[in-house]
Protein backbone atom coordinates (compact mmCIF):
# COMPACT_ATOMS: atom_id res chain seq x y z
CA UNK A 1 0.00 0.00 0.00
CA UNK A 2 1.00 3.33 -0.29
CA UNK A 3 0.44 5.21 3.16
CA UNK A 4 -0.01 8.94 4.46
CA UNK A 5 1.02 9.11 7.89
CA UNK A 6 0.47 12.17 9.51
CA UNK A 7 2.24 13.01 12.95
CA UNK A 8 5.02 10.15 12.30
CA UNK A 9 8.14 11.96 13.52
CA UNK A 10 6.50 11.39 16.68
CA UNK A 11 7.56 8.51 19.43
CA UNK A 12 4.37 6.61 18.14
CA UNK A 13 4.35 7.37 14.77
CA UNK A 14 7.97 6.76 14.25
CA UNK A 15 7.45 3.09 15.29
CA UNK A 16 4.50 2.98 12.83
CA UNK A 17 6.14 4.27 10.03
CA UNK A 18 9.08 1.61 10.33
CA UNK A 19 6.73 -1.23 11.18
CA UNK A 20 4.88 -0.32 7.51
CA UNK A 21 8.08 -0.29 6.01
CA UNK A 22 9.03 -3.52 7.25
CA UNK A 23 6.11 -4.84 5.78
CA UNK A 24 6.85 -3.56 2.45
CA UNK A 25 4.32 -0.58 2.36
CA UNK A 26 5.24 2.93 1.04
CA UNK A 27 5.26 5.58 3.67
CA UNK A 28 4.84 9.38 3.28
CA UNK A 29 5.26 11.02 6.46
CA UNK A 30 3.80 14.33 7.45
CA UNK A 31 4.63 16.31 10.30
CA UNK A 32 5.72 19.91 11.64
CA UNK A 33 7.77 18.69 14.26
CA UNK A 34 6.07 20.62 16.92
CA UNK A 35 6.14 17.95 19.36
CA UNK A 36 8.00 15.39 16.94
CA UNK A 37 11.23 14.92 16.08
CA UNK A 38 13.03 14.19 12.67
CA UNK A 39 16.01 11.89 14.90
CA UNK A 40 13.00 9.67 15.34
CA UNK A 41 13.04 8.97 11.91
CA UNK A 42 16.97 9.38 11.08
CA UNK A 43 17.95 5.59 10.32
CA UNK A 44 14.47 5.25 8.08
CA UNK A 45 15.96 8.10 5.65
CA UNK A 46 17.10 6.86 2.15
CA UNK A 47 15.11 3.74 2.76
CA UNK A 48 12.93 2.53 -0.41
CA UNK A 49 9.15 3.62 0.24
CA UNK A 50 10.11 6.60 3.07
CA UNK A 51 9.79 9.99 2.01
CA UNK A 52 9.43 12.59 4.84
CA UNK A 53 7.08 16.31 4.54
CA UNK A 54 7.73 18.89 6.94
CA UNK A 55 4.06 20.07 6.91
CA UNK A 56 1.11 21.28 9.62
CA UNK A 57 -1.76 19.79 8.80
CA UNK A 58 -4.13 22.41 9.92
CA UNK A 59 -3.24 23.65 6.33
CA UNK A 60 -4.34 22.08 3.29
CA UNK A 61 -2.81 18.12 2.84
CA UNK A 62 -1.85 17.81 -0.82
CA UNK A 63 -0.49 15.09 -2.48
CA UNK A 64 -0.03 13.73 -6.24
CA UNK A 65 -0.16 10.36 -6.18
CA UNK A 66 -2.43 7.35 -5.15
CA UNK A 67 -3.54 6.41 -1.82
CA UNK A 68 -4.57 3.22 -0.11
CA UNK A 69 -4.56 4.82 3.38
CA UNK A 70 -4.40 7.74 5.41
CA UNK A 71 -3.29 7.14 8.78
CA UNK A 72 -3.95 10.20 10.98
CA UNK A 73 -1.99 10.28 13.90
CA UNK A 74 -0.82 13.93 14.37
CA UNK A 75 -1.41 15.61 17.40
CA UNK A 76 0.41 16.78 20.56
CA UNK A 77 -0.11 13.73 22.89
CA UNK A 78 0.93 14.63 26.55
CA UNK A 79 -0.53 16.94 28.69
CA UNK A 80 2.79 19.33 29.00
CA UNK A 81 2.43 19.67 25.35
CA UNK A 82 -1.14 19.76 24.80
CA UNK A 83 -1.26 22.40 27.61
CA UNK A 84 1.48 24.48 26.13
CA UNK A 85 -0.05 24.29 23.03
CA UNK A 86 -3.64 24.03 23.46
CA UNK A 87 -4.87 26.03 20.51
CA UNK A 88 -3.01 24.21 18.37
CA UNK A 89 -4.14 21.16 19.52
CA UNK A 90 -7.65 22.23 18.88
CA UNK A 91 -7.02 23.08 15.62
CA UNK A 92 -5.25 19.70 14.67
CA UNK A 93 -8.29 17.93 15.99
CA UNK A 94 -10.32 20.09 14.00
CA UNK A 95 -9.24 21.32 10.97
CA UNK A 96 -6.47 18.86 10.62
CA UNK A 97 -8.88 15.84 10.78
CA UNK A 98 -10.97 17.53 8.69
CA UNK A 99 -8.18 18.10 5.60
CA UNK A 100 -6.68 14.24 6.37
CA UNK A 101 -10.25 13.31 5.62
CA UNK A 102 -10.54 15.65 2.61
CA UNK A 103 -7.43 13.92 1.15
CA UNK A 104 -8.68 10.38 1.89
CA UNK A 105 -12.15 11.29 0.34
CA UNK A 106 -10.62 12.95 -2.78
CA UNK A 107 -8.05 9.35 -3.46
CA UNK A 108 -10.92 7.23 -2.61
CA UNK A 109 -8.37 6.01 0.34
CA UNK A 110 -8.90 4.42 3.80
CA UNK A 111 -8.72 6.49 6.94
CA UNK A 112 -7.44 5.27 10.33
CA UNK A 113 -7.64 8.03 13.32
CA UNK A 114 -5.85 7.66 16.24
CA UNK A 115 -8.01 8.85 19.41
CA UNK A 116 -7.13 7.97 22.69
CA UNK A 117 -8.23 7.08 26.10
CA UNK A 118 -8.81 10.95 27.23
CA UNK A 119 -12.07 10.57 25.16
CA UNK A 120 -13.36 8.64 28.34
CA UNK A 121 -12.68 11.56 30.60
CA UNK A 122 -11.93 10.76 34.09
CA UNK A 123 -14.18 7.77 34.08
CA UNK A 124 -17.07 6.46 36.27
CA UNK A 125 -17.17 3.21 34.70
CA UNK A 126 -13.88 1.20 35.13
CA UNK A 127 -12.47 -0.28 33.46
CA UNK A 128 -13.83 1.39 30.19
CA UNK A 129 -15.25 -0.17 26.93
CA UNK A 130 -16.41 0.94 23.99
CA UNK A 131 -19.57 2.03 24.93
CA UNK A 132 -19.18 4.09 27.88
CA UNK A 133 -19.35 7.67 26.62
CA UNK A 134 -17.14 9.40 28.91
CA UNK A 135 -16.98 12.20 31.88
CA UNK A 136 -14.84 14.70 30.20
CA UNK A 137 -14.76 18.70 31.72
CA UNK A 138 -15.00 20.28 28.59
CA UNK A 139 -13.62 23.89 30.13
CA UNK A 140 -10.69 22.18 31.68
CA UNK A 141 -7.28 22.52 31.14
CA UNK A 142 -7.28 19.12 29.38
CA UNK A 143 -10.57 19.69 27.53
CA UNK A 144 -8.69 20.86 24.84
CA UNK A 145 -7.10 17.22 24.02
CA UNK A 146 -9.78 15.43 24.87
CA UNK A 147 -12.50 17.39 22.93
CA UNK A 148 -10.11 17.79 20.28
CA UNK A 149 -10.20 13.96 19.64
CA UNK A 150 -13.90 13.12 20.55
CA UNK A 151 -14.98 15.91 18.01
CA UNK A 152 -12.17 14.11 15.62
CA UNK A 153 -14.33 10.47 15.90
CA UNK A 154 -17.26 12.60 15.45
CA UNK A 155 -15.96 13.98 12.41
CA UNK A 156 -14.19 10.65 11.22
CA UNK A 157 -17.87 9.14 11.59
CA UNK A 158 -19.72 12.02 10.04
CA UNK A 159 -17.53 11.66 6.91
CA UNK A 160 -18.00 7.59 6.98
CA UNK A 161 -22.16 8.18 7.13
CA UNK A 162 -22.18 10.80 4.77
CA UNK A 163 -19.49 10.32 2.04
CA UNK A 164 -18.77 6.53 2.59
CA UNK A 165 -15.44 6.60 3.54
CA UNK A 166 -13.90 3.25 5.00
CA UNK A 167 -13.10 4.39 8.42
CA UNK A 168 -11.36 3.14 11.49
CA UNK A 169 -10.62 4.55 14.75
CA UNK A 170 -8.50 3.59 17.69
CA UNK A 171 -8.89 4.71 21.14
CA UNK A 172 -5.01 4.62 22.36
CA UNK A 173 -4.65 3.74 26.06
CA UNK A 174 -1.49 4.66 27.74
CA UNK A 175 2.34 3.77 25.41
CA UNK A 176 5.80 3.95 26.30
CA UNK A 177 9.10 2.43 25.15
CA UNK A 178 12.15 3.62 23.13
CA UNK A 179 11.94 7.11 21.62
CA UNK A 180 9.72 9.35 23.87
CA UNK A 181 11.37 12.60 24.79
CA UNK A 182 12.95 12.88 28.33
CA UNK A 183 11.23 15.78 29.39
CA UNK A 184 7.52 14.41 27.58
CA UNK A 185 5.29 15.24 30.45
CA UNK A 186 4.08 11.85 31.09
CA UNK A 187 5.18 9.27 33.84
CA UNK A 188 7.00 6.88 32.56
CA UNK A 189 9.69 8.71 30.28
CA UNK A 190 9.61 11.66 33.67
CA UNK A 191 10.53 8.94 35.83
CA UNK A 192 13.16 7.24 34.49
CA UNK A 193 14.87 10.55 33.34
CA UNK A 194 14.58 11.92 36.92
CA UNK A 195 15.75 8.16 38.12
CA UNK A 196 18.56 8.29 35.78
CA UNK A 197 19.63 11.68 37.27
CA UNK A 198 18.98 11.49 40.42
CA UNK A 199 16.79 13.91 40.57
CA UNK A 200 13.37 13.72 42.71
CA UNK A 201 10.68 11.53 40.93
CA UNK A 202 7.87 14.09 40.83
CA UNK A 203 4.53 12.39 41.61
CA UNK A 204 1.23 14.07 41.50
CA UNK A 205 -1.07 14.47 44.44
CA UNK A 206 -0.69 11.39 46.51
CA UNK A 207 0.07 8.98 43.89
CA UNK A 208 -3.19 6.58 44.13
CA UNK A 209 -4.25 7.61 40.51
CA UNK A 210 -3.51 4.41 38.17
CA UNK A 211 -2.52 3.46 34.68
CA UNK A 212 -2.50 0.48 32.55
CA UNK A 213 0.43 0.48 30.27
CA UNK A 214 1.23 -0.73 26.92
CA UNK A 215 4.57 -1.14 25.13
CA UNK A 216 4.65 0.51 22.14
CA UNK A 217 5.34 -2.90 19.97
CA UNK A 218 2.22 -4.54 21.68
CA UNK A 219 0.22 -0.84 20.22
CA UNK A 220 1.37 -0.82 16.75
CA UNK A 221 0.91 -4.78 16.28
CA UNK A 222 -2.83 -4.32 17.39
CA UNK A 223 -2.90 -0.81 14.92
CA UNK A 224 -1.79 -2.79 11.89
CA UNK A 225 -5.04 -5.65 12.39
CA UNK A 226 -7.09 -2.55 13.35
CA UNK A 227 -6.19 -1.70 9.43
CA UNK A 228 -7.19 -4.93 8.25
CA UNK A 229 -10.60 -4.98 9.72
CA UNK A 230 -13.98 -4.21 8.87
CA UNK A 231 -15.04 -2.09 11.57
CA UNK A 232 -15.52 0.91 11.63
CA UNK A 233 -16.40 2.73 15.62
CA UNK A 234 -14.18 3.19 17.73
CA UNK A 235 -11.77 0.07 19.43
CA UNK A 236 -9.72 0.11 22.40
CA UNK A 237 -5.91 -0.76 22.18
CA UNK A 238 -4.43 -0.93 25.26
CA UNK A 239 -2.80 -3.60 27.76
CA UNK A 240 -5.05 -4.09 30.73
CA UNK A 241 -2.76 -6.03 32.90
CA UNK A 242 -1.28 -5.09 36.10
CA UNK A 243 -2.78 -1.75 36.65
CA UNK A 244 -0.48 0.23 38.63
CA UNK A 245 -0.70 3.25 40.44
CA UNK A 246 1.41 6.28 39.63
CA UNK A 247 3.16 6.12 43.72
CA UNK A 248 3.99 1.97 43.02
CA UNK A 249 5.17 2.82 39.37
CA UNK A 250 7.92 5.42 40.67
CA UNK A 251 9.05 3.13 43.28
CA UNK A 252 9.17 0.26 40.80
CA UNK A 253 11.20 2.42 38.42
CA UNK A 254 13.10 3.57 40.90
CA UNK A 255 13.97 -0.45 41.83
CA UNK A 256 14.66 -1.08 38.34
CA UNK A 257 17.34 1.81 37.67
CA UNK A 258 18.94 1.53 41.36
CA UNK A 259 18.53 5.05 41.70
CA UNK A 260 18.83 6.68 44.87
CA UNK A 261 16.42 9.56 44.27
CA UNK A 262 13.34 9.95 46.57
CA UNK A 263 9.76 10.17 45.73
CA UNK A 264 8.50 13.45 46.15
CA UNK A 265 4.65 14.52 46.00
CA UNK A 266 2.98 17.83 44.30
CA UNK A 267 -0.23 19.06 44.33
CA UNK A 268 -2.72 17.41 41.96
CA UNK A 269 -4.11 20.85 40.69
CA UNK A 270 -0.89 21.84 38.56
CA UNK A 271 -2.24 19.41 36.05
CA UNK A 272 -5.51 19.69 35.72
CA UNK A 273 -8.23 17.18 35.91
CA UNK A 274 -6.13 14.28 35.69
CA UNK A 275 -7.85 11.00 35.40
CA UNK A 276 -8.06 8.40 38.94
CA UNK A 277 -8.30 5.53 36.42
CA UNK A 278 -7.49 4.54 33.25
CA UNK A 279 -7.63 0.66 32.20
CA UNK A 280 -8.90 -0.31 28.68
CA UNK A 281 -11.62 -2.96 28.26
CA UNK A 282 -10.16 -4.56 25.33
CA UNK A 283 -12.88 -7.32 25.04
CA UNK A 284 -13.57 -6.34 21.38
CA UNK A 285 -10.27 -5.74 20.34
CA UNK A 286 -9.36 -9.41 21.84
CA UNK A 287 -12.76 -11.05 19.84
CA UNK A 288 -12.73 -8.56 16.23
CA UNK A 289 -8.99 -8.62 15.98
CA UNK A 290 -7.35 -11.38 17.68
CA UNK A 291 -5.25 -9.17 19.34
CA UNK A 292 -3.40 -9.68 23.12
CA UNK A 293 -0.89 -7.33 24.48
CA UNK A 294 2.18 -9.85 24.48
CA UNK A 295 4.66 -8.04 26.23
CA UNK A 296 5.09 -7.02 30.24
CA UNK A 297 5.01 -4.44 31.83
CA UNK A 298 8.23 -5.62 33.62
CA UNK A 299 9.95 -6.50 29.88
CA UNK A 300 8.81 -3.43 28.62
CA UNK A 301 9.95 -1.03 31.29
CA UNK A 302 13.78 -2.79 30.88
CA UNK A 303 13.91 -2.28 27.82
CA UNK A 304 12.85 1.43 27.62
CA UNK A 305 15.43 2.07 30.56
CA UNK A 306 17.97 0.66 28.44
CA UNK A 307 16.77 3.16 25.91
CA UNK A 308 17.28 6.23 28.02
CA UNK A 309 20.41 4.61 29.64
CA UNK A 310 21.93 4.95 26.11
CA UNK A 311 20.43 8.07 24.29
Amino acid sequence: MRILLTGGAGFLGSHLCEYLLDQDHEVIVMDNLLTGNVDNLGHLFGRDGFTFINHDVINYIYDQGHLDYVLHFASPASPDDYMRYPIRTMKVGAHGTHNALGVARAKKAKFFLASTSESYGDPLVHPQPETYWGNVNPIGTRGVYDEAKRFAEAMTMAYHRESGIDTRIIRIFNTYGPRMRKKDGRAIPNFINQALEGEPLTVWGDGSQTRSVCYVSDLVDGIYKLMHADYHEPVNIGNPAEEISMKDLATKILKMTESKSEIVFKPNAQIGDDPKVRQPDITLARKLLGWEPKVSPDEGLRWTIEWFKNN
